[in-house]
């Protein structure tokens, strides 16, 4: 299975330089957060629509001749949101698939703010990217994959490159992990270099699972972290890097997101979305456990939810 190569993930970045930000990253000491090590967090949620998914999005659509019916999306939330603000900024119509049963208004309200056009669909997952791909098929629109094709992957690759620019040194980055698309970006720009480690809650566990039982493992993801990482299996092309580079995959319990959000908005008043503070809830939890001066980064990877979602 090819998947993008660090020259692929830099090619993305020239692509789509100028459309998203370089967005930054923050130092935080250890008893901040009630840990006993500083932790490097890379601040994705001050993304141009509030997550990473943006990257992939432009990616995809300036790598691509778009046609007249535009693009079509599924999406739980911030991918869409991604696809309907890259599509708007590039001039084409926006159609975004979300299953019903896991949409959240704040996200459903970005989609549309940004151009996008929600159609809500009924069943699982599953049955919306079922509807997303037909829409594709019958009208032609360019289907935006929220995780599964090369330039989606090489685009969300681009904040790998970019945190290993900014903190000189790595050895370590915890990634929460959905469909796989952000997790096999980074894993396919760190390579061996850098040690990749997996985060999901014990109800959207499709990496930990899929690697145990192989890529045909289909999921039926719910709890606070379903609709950021609730994809049903991994990708094709996402399961290929991440068997080769990812070397550990860690779940936490939703009590464990909460906590990780609560210490995030008292230690540093930064607010993260559900899936952002998965991340962050493997080290708070004790899931994943740094060497003594191990270089870690979190990826806080979104913040589109309600602002007191954690109870803060």
């Amino acid at each position: 299975m090819t998947y993008p190569t660090p020259d692929d993930i830099t090619a993305a970045a020239a692509r789509i330089a100028g459309r998203v930000r370089q967005t930054p990253i923050l130092t935080v000491e250890g008893a901040a957060l009630g840990l006993p090590c500083p932790v490097t967090l890379k601040l994705e949620q001050t993304q141009v629509t509030g997550s990473f998914k943006v990257r992939g999005a432009f990616n995809t659509m300036l790598a691509a001749d778009v046609p007249a019916a535009g693009v079509v999306a599924a999406s739980g939330g911030n991918h869409g949101a991604a696809v309907a603000y890259a599509a708007t900024e590039l001039g084409h119509r926006s159609l975004i698939f979300v299953p019903k049963a896991i949409a959240k208004e704040e996200k459903l309200r970005r989609m549309r703010m940004f151009g996008g056009e929600v159609i809500l669909t009924e069943g699982a997952v599953a049955d919306c990217m079922a509807a997303y791909a037909a829409h594709a098929e019958t009208t032609g629109a360019l289907s935006v994959h929220p995780y599964d094709t090369f330039p989606t992957l090489a685009g969300q690759g681009t904040i790998a490159r970019e945190i290993e620019a900014q903190m000189g040194g790595i050895d370590t980055i915890l990634v929460a992990t959905g469909g796989g698309g952000l997790i096999g970006g980074v894993a396919a720009w760190m390579r061996d270099r850098v040690k990749v480690v997996s985060v999901e809650t014990h109800d959207t566990n499709t990496l930990e699972r899929s690697l145990r039982e192989g890529p045909e493992f289909s999921a039926s993801p719910s709890g606070i972290a379903a609709s950021s990482l609730g994809g049903p299996r991994l990708g094709v092309m996402s399961y290929a890097v991440i068997r080769d580079f990812v070397d550990q995959a860690v779940l936490v319990e939703d009590a464990a997101v909460f906590d990780a959000a609560r210490r995030l908005w008292e230690g540093t008043r930064l607010i993260g979305e559900p899936g952002a503070a998965v991340a962050l809830a493997a080290l708070t939890s004790g899931a994943y456990v740094p060497e003594r001066g191990e270089r870690v980064c979190v990826v806080l990877c979104g913040g589109n939810a309600e602002p007191d979602w954690f109870g803060g």
